[in-house]
């Protein structure tokens, strides 16, 4: 890679064409918002800073570097952080949460790029300074590239990859210009990468494990720092950002603390007496039952209910097809066909989840209920004969049992699949022609995971299937999974509603023999890394639309996971004294815009 300075006025005697600053881009289509927008629609403009806030996580921390891979997993949350806000490290350009995937001016205050987004330039807002006062430059922007591609974790570590020639313009701004290895998703993906100070930073020592306070242009600096208990920080009064209008309404507390706690038990009781102010709960029976004590029944606390516009995602035993026994997809759609949604969702959850149909359900990005348009059948061509018809019709929904766990009809289906790929059942065991007994090993994290694996198991054991189940401790469970080292999991693929790279990294064929990747169930079929390029090529919201429904479609075809269950809401319990806007954007609820009512 070539690192070149070339100065605006040279750049354009070159013959360098100048595109339009732009105040904001989106993956597909236009911006939502104006140039002249004041702030984001559901913040809440008006709220007066001040007060304070306790976080709760479960977990420890011995390191305040989030870039590094050295104690990736023990980092003190709100340095960069998805849930709490970039307190302390800033990026180029801010994610708006009411739109698919469009980002707004931050330290960059403009950019540009072509059509065919060949490069993108980002312009830095003069106004961005450094905690310490110091102007952000163009130098830490590149700087910052180039320290992550040598000292830093994936996937920063991997950006510069993609770039042809890196080169600053001018006296604010850098320009990015990729080769052939990029794609259409790059550049915002590029928007979204942290910019640290150069001054600041000795990059020799920087891959090591700090609990030293850094520099940042973030609205944050860091107070106290209890190594493994808590981390505080306070307000910076002099963050250059805080009126520009991708920060307005946001950032709204004096003083922010995040408290760790060895259990989840143990935390859920600190927020019972008033230490934490925020609880979010995934739990059906524990929202529905544990908030029977005291602050709770006085109002004091208060449970609110969230329902974002996202997809579902896809949570559900992921069949390892590097394993023989799962090689067939026929076996695995039996298999599939053998867990009792019905059963669990009204003995282990009270009924409070839906079926999982899709990896993109709950969105326009989805297959379920919807036929194939010509759009799709155009991108698919010959793939389309791998699809289930029922699937490319859009009339497959999997099978509703009468919730026994031992539906003879359902289960009468299964073994018609097995018995397709070779297995009968032969004096009570489903076994193959060989007579060995069809046989494999779920292996889960935690009791959650476990009970819904005994309740699989004993579905199996109904047609002659020996499941045995193993459930490890975290560190040999991250050890296995790395090394894919395991027939089935249970694992969480998460949906946006602007997938992209991150589906190599999922499904691809080449990511099935990297360890480490998220290829757990070792997809490799030259059909998926057709349509996975389709999405990451396609220019407007209707082509993707259809390169999305088209590779769901795939997904679910091929039986890679048995799909489980999913909620529509979100649930969060609250101290009184934590208020919220009223609106809830796409995304769903946003911590950094709530406020301390008390400040009001």
């Amino acid at each position: 890679m070539l690192r070149i300075v070339v100065p605006l006025v040279l750049s354009l005697l070159c013959g360098t064409v100048a595109a339009e600053p732009l105040h904001g881009i989106a993956m597909h289509g236009e911006p939502a918002l104006p140039p002249d927008y004041k702030h984001f629609p559901y913040v809440n403009p008006d709220v007066k800073k001040g007060g304070k806030i306790t976080y709760g996580v479960v977990g420890t921390f011995d390191n305040l570097n989030p870039f590094i891979l050295k104690s990736m997993r023990t980092t003190a949350r709100g340095m960069w952080d998805p849930d709490y806000g970039n307190l302390v490290y800033e990026s180029l350009m801010q994610r708006s949460r009411d739109e698919p995937f469009t980002l707004y001016g931050l330290l960059a205050e403009t950019v540009e790029w072509d059509d065919d987004r060949s490069f993108i330039q980002f312009n830095l807002n003069p106004k961005a300074k450094w905690s310490d006062g110091q102007p952000v430059t163009p130098e830490d922007v590149m700087f910052s590239f180039e320290l992550l591609r040598d000292k830093g974790r994936v996937p920063f570590s991997n950006r510069l990859k993609v770039v042809a020639e890196m080169e600053k313009v001018g006296e604010h701004s850098v320009r990015f210009t990729f080769n052939d290895k990029a794609d259409r998703e790059t550049p915002l993906i590029f928007g979204l990468f942290p910019v640290l100070p150069k001054h600041a930073i000795d990059p020799e020592t920087f891959d090591r494990t700090s609990l030293t306070p850094p520099v940042g242009s973030g609205p944050y600096k860091v107070k106290v720092v209890k190594p493994g208990e808590s981390i505080t920080y306070e307000r910076d009064p002099n963050y250059w950002g805080k009126d520009i209008p991708a920060k307005v309404g946001t950032d709204n507390y004096d003083q922010i603390t995040v408290q760790y706690y060895l259990q989840d038990t143990t935390l859920f009781e600190a927020f019972k007496k008033g230490d934490v102010d925020v609880y979010p709960d995934g739990n059906p029976g524990h929202w529905a039952n544990a908030y029977n004590f005291p602050a709770a029944t006085s109002g004091a606390i208060i449970k609110d209910v969230f329902t974002p516009k996202l997809p579902s995602g896809m949570l559900g035993f992921v069949f390892n097809t590097r394993r023989p026994i799962f090689a067939d997809p026929k076996v695995r759609e039996g298999l599939s066909l053998v867990f009792d949604f019905e059963w669990a969702n009204k003995n282990l959850y009270s009924g409070a989840y839906k079926r999982t149909q899709s990896f993109w359900q709950n969105s326009e990005l989805s297959s379920f209920g919807v036929p194939a348009n010509a759009a799709e059948l155009a991108l698919l061509g010959p793939i389309k004969d791998k699809i289930a018809p029922q699937i490319l019709d859009g009339t497959y929904k999997l099978p509703i049992t009468d919730g026994s766990g031992r539906d003879r009809n359902v289960l009468k289906q299964a073994v018609g699949l097995l018995k397709q790929s070779g297995y009968t059942i032969q004096g009570g065991k489903m076994a193959d022609a060989s007579g060995h007994q069809l046989a494999f090993e779920i292996m889960t994290q935690n009791a959650d995971q476990e009970k819904l694996a005994v309740a699989y198991q004993r579905s199996l054991q109904a047609i002659g299937i020996a499941a045995s189940i193993r459930t490890v401790d975290d560190s040999q469970y991250q050890s296995r999974t790395n090394t894919f080292d395991y027939d089935m999991i249970m694992k969480s693929f998460t949906s946006s509603l602007s997938p992209g790279n991150e589906q190599l990294g999922r499904w691809s064929s080449a990511a099935r023999t990297r360890e480490g990747t998220d290829s757990f169930a070792g997809a490799n079929d030259a059909d998926l890394d057709t349509l996975i390029d389709h999405l990451l090529r396609a220019r407007s919201a209707e082509e993707f639309t259809a390169a999305v429904r088209s590779y769901d479609r795939l997904l679910l075809s091929s039986h890679y996971v048995l799909p489980l269950y999913h909620m529509d809401q979100q649930w969060v319990a609250r101290s009184k004294r934590i208020g919220h806007p009223d609106t809830t954007p796409l995304y769903g609820y946003q911590l950094p815009i709530w406020w301390d009512t008390s400040a009001q």
